[in-house]
């Protein structure tokens, strides 16, 4: 056993523990390919429900992942709770143009799983409706990246987008 004052022996032992893990092939080591490709793939989300492309949509998403919408625009709020295959049929039936943006996003990959943290607005046929934040969680699949739920804020008002205005 070591006296309260003669420690000066676990600082070298810790250094060389730290780096052997952040050296180790599991260690998590997020690539800007992973980045690039799980941005991506929210990306072509965001991408489909302009373009109202459902089987587009099936294609970066999981059919059995949910979402949960915190609707803040109201005195109290409210959670709205929605399955993938809801949100394709939602998207099916729609008539109009909706469009979503984020901005600095907050990547984290680790291995088969990641998430996205971002800022976003939402436009509808070319008009603001409200933003908030995004949370979306993937998994990597034989396929590649797919989103597999996730959660986001409804708000009337946000930080100004650094994006500015919508332009077509």
């Amino acid at each position: 056993m070591h006296s309260p004052g003669s420690r000066s022996w676990m600082q070298p032992a810790l250094g060389a523990v730290l780096f052997l893990l952040a050296a180790a092939p599991g260690a998590d080591a997020q690539t800007t390919a992973d980045r690039d490709a799980v941005l991506a793939t929210v990306q072509t989300l965001f991408d489909t429900m302009a373009a109202r492309d459902v089987e587009g949509a099936r294609r970066v998403m999981v059919p059995d992942g949910r979402f949960y919408a915190m609707e803040m625009r109201r005195p109290t709020t409210t959670l709205q709770s929605f399955t993938n295959e809801e949100y394709f049929e939602q998207l099916r039936r729609s008539r109009q143009t909706h469009r979503e943006r984020i901005w600095n996003p907050e990547v984290r990959v680790h291995g088969l799983i990641a998430t996205v943290w971002a800022p976003y607005d939402f436009w509808t046929d070319g008009t603001f409706s409200h933003c908030g934040v995004d949370a979306f969680d993937l998994i990597r699949t034989a396929d590649g990246w797919k989103i597999s739920g996730g959660a986001f804020t409804v708000e009337a008002t946000c930080e100004p987008s650094p994006l500015g205005p919508l332009t077509q």
